[in-house]
Parts: C-alpha cells; sequence; structure tokens
C-alpha cells in the first residue's frame, strides 16, 4: 500500500466557526439536552428547509427514523414498506417496534424506490388483509427519489410517507427541499455526511403538535410532574446542545459544502466521458438536484474488461479510500426471509457499483492521484 496520506471517502470538514458555538455551550453550562444551541440548531433548519417545518435536533438520523415511525402509529405486528437498496439504519427502526419489514426494488434512473413495486406491492398486501403502515423512501447517495409518484401513491392509499434524507440535505426536486415532501422527514448529520455534528440527526415534522410530541418522547417521556412519572415508554434520544452547536457552525458551510461535492462530481464526470462501460449517477432531468454527497460508478466489465473489484483494489494500492455500494436490505442475512417485490435491480447495481472519495475538503493533489490512479486501472 502507497506510504501517501489516506484519501477518504468523505471526512468530516469543519468551517470554523464550530468552536465558537461549542464555547458558548460551555460558558452558559449547557452541556446536556437543553440550550440555546438546540433551539437555535433547529431554527437554522427550518429556515433551510423553507417549507414551514418543525426540526427536531435528535442523537441520529436512525433516532429519528424511530420516532417518525411511533408519530406514524406504527406498532408490533404492522407492515411497512421499505427501500431495499439502502443502509441498515432506514429498516432498523421498524424492527424495534415489532413491526416486519416489506422491500422494495429501485429503479434505474435514481437508484431509489421504483413507484411501480411499490404500488404493486400495496396493492398485494391489501388483498393479503395487510395494508402497510408506512412507507420509507430514501434520497440515496443525495439523489432524489421519484418522490412526486411516491407522494401520490402513499396519498392514493392513506399511508404515512416517512422520507429518509439522512445523505440528501440540499438536494431538491423542482426547487423544494428533500426530507419535506412526506409526512416526516429525517436528516443525519453523522461524521461522514455532507455536514456533520460529528453525529446527531433532525426529524422533520409538519406540525407543533408533531414536533412536540417527538421531543417528549425523546426526553424519556417524562409527564408534566414535580417528581419523575411516565406513562408512556421514552427514548434517549434528544441532542446535546454541545453537538447542536457544531451543528450550527456546520450550517454556515453547507452551500459551500454542496458545492465543492457537485464539483467533484462533475471531476468524475470529465473523467469518465471517454471510458467505456464506466457510468456515473447524475441527475435524470433538470427538475432534480442532487447534493452529490457521494459520486457513484457502475462498470460494466464486459465493456470496460475491468471489474469492480479490480478498480477498488488499485485504488486502496494507492491509499484511496473507496467502497461498494450498499447491499440490498433483501440480500442481507438479517432481513432475507421479509417479503421483496422488484426486480432486483438493486442486486445489479451492489455488484457493479463503487462509491468515490467525494469529500467537500478534497484538494487538487489529491484528485490528481485518484485520476491517476482510476486511470492506470481502466488503461
Amino acid at each position: 500500500m502507497s506510504d501517501e496520506n489516506k484519501i477518504w471517502l468523505s471526512s468530516p470538514h469543519m468551517g470554523g466557526s464550530e468552536q465558537k458555538y461549542i464555547a458558548q455551550a460551555f460558558a452558559k453550562n449547557e452541556l446536556s439536552s437543553f440550550g440555546d444551541n438546540i433551539i437555535e440548531f433547529e431554527k437554522n433548519i427550518d429556515s433551510y428547509l423553507g417549507e414551514k417545518t418543525k426540526a427536531v435536533a435528535v442523537s441520529s438520523g436512525t433516532a429519528a427514523i424511530h420516532l417518525a415511525l411511533i408519530l406514524s402509529g406504527v406498532g408490533y405486528g404492522d407492515e411497512v414498506i421499505c427501500q431495499s437498496f439502502t443502509f441498515s439504519a432506514s429498516a432498523n427502526p421498524i424492527m424495534y417496534q415489532g413491526a416486519t419489514p416489506i422491500f422494495i426494488d429501485s429503479e434505474m434512473d435514481t437508484w431509489n424506490m421504483c413507484p411501480i413495486h411499490l404500488e404493486k406491492a400495496i396493492q398485494d398486501r391489501i388483498i393479503r388483509g395487510n395494508k402497510p403502515k408506512a412507507i420509507i423512501v430514501v434520497h440515496l447517495y443525495g439523489m432524489p427519489a421519484k418522490i412526486l409518484e411516491i407522494v401520490s401513491i402513499a396519498s392514493k392509499y392513506n399511508i404515512k410517507l416517512i422520507e429518509d434524507s439522512a445523505e440528501a440535505l440540499g438536494s431538491t426536486y423542482l426547487e423544494k427541499k428533500c426530507g419535506t415532501f412526506g409526512d416526516f422527514g429525517i436528516v443525519s448529520f453523522n461524521g461522514n455526511k455532507i455536514i456533520t455534528s460529528s453525529g446527531g440527526g433532525v426529524l422533520i415534522c409538519k406540525t407543533e403538535e408533531d414536533k412536540q410530541k417527538a421531543i417528549f418522547l425523546a426526553t424519556q417521556s417524562k409527564d408534566n410532574a414535580i417528581h419523575y412519572q411516565h406513562s408512556e415508554i421514552g427514548y434517549n434520544y434528544r441532542m446535546s446542545n454541545v453537538i447542536a452547536g457544531i451543528g450550527r457552525g456546520q450550517m454556515e458551510v453547507l452551500d459551500k459544502h454542496m458545492a465543492s461535492r457537485q464539483g467533484v462530481n462533475e471531476f468524475y464526470k470529465n473523467l469518465f466521458k471517454n471510458i467505456k462501460g464506466v457510468s456515473i449517477l447524475i441527475e435524470p432531468n433538470a427538475n432534480y438536484k442532487s447534493n452529490h454527497w457521494l459520486s457513484c460508478i457502475l462498470i460494466d466489465e464486459h465493456t470496460s474488461g475491468i471489474t469492480r473489484e479490480e478498480v477498488r483494489l488499485q485504488l486502496l494500492a494507492n491509499n484511496i479510500e473507496s467502497r461498494p455500494l450498499w447491499k440490498p436490505m433483501h440480500m442481507q442475512p438479517i432481513f432475507s426471509k421479509y417479503k421483496f417485490y422488484g426486480n432486483r435491480f438493486s442486486e445489479r447495481l451492489f455488484n457493479k457499483g463503487l462509491c468515490l472519495p467525494s469529500g467537500s475538503n478534497l484538494n487538487k493533489s489529491e484528485k490528481d492521484r485518484i485520476k491517476e490512479s482510476l486511470l492506470k486501472v481502466f488503461e
């Protein structure tokens, strides 16, 4: 392996003002799950989304999905439709509620949930007497799903829609931000996301009632009493005021980070434009605008003569991180017994796809190293 510094897939990228807000938290001794940073961070998110949303800062995107399922009325024995081609955090909260996941395949344009297979699944579940209680759609790698079609289907069958926008903060469809189309949305601020608070996430609600209920659940469901009293099961899901301070600083550079990642995507488009057998995930048309959290390629080994694994190992030899696309949930050992609807296009994505370094802090010399390494393997 090369002794040069490692080029990461997507590393944290601080903007400079985060420490100011952290210092304020320390100065006011607001180090727990209350304080100005949480309040202001939620306001920052609402202002950015621009849809009169009601953001709730929580400990992770996974926690946000769990709360969204609870607020959607999902309980033991219910069925929840979930995109198969995603990270396990999209599906795990379904199991927390004792519900049953039903997995849906991807379509070719955005790699996200296929509306055709979605409606077929809903119709089949209804015939079987198990109308789904909620739908979890994912805007994967920052690319918006065919969200208006999915919203229409959810509305047609009166099923709650949860948008997993963990990777899609800033992405838009018809200039409307991802995370604001469904009944609930979620965003992640994990260390590898487009902006990070070192961890944490946000639940995006549509009403103040849902926001207050989410905060209640996220703070151990403490009843309004002078002593500790609990009439419902609660969770320790509220975001720390210190972490929210990092988030406030990161919000100041979100647009800059997004522009940088979109620039990285252009870099790869130019790099691969004359290489046969390689296609890159890009917007299907002008209605879509991806933040390009990660730039991803598909490699047709029959045309290129190169496999996905050969490319990954070549990059690894040069101390450059890359990673296969998500392994679909219906292929995972823990979820393989659950119902899947589709033509297995997501399996093709997994077998042929690779995520390439996409950080907003990639510099020219690092891009040159990536280019040299990729051209070497394809030549």
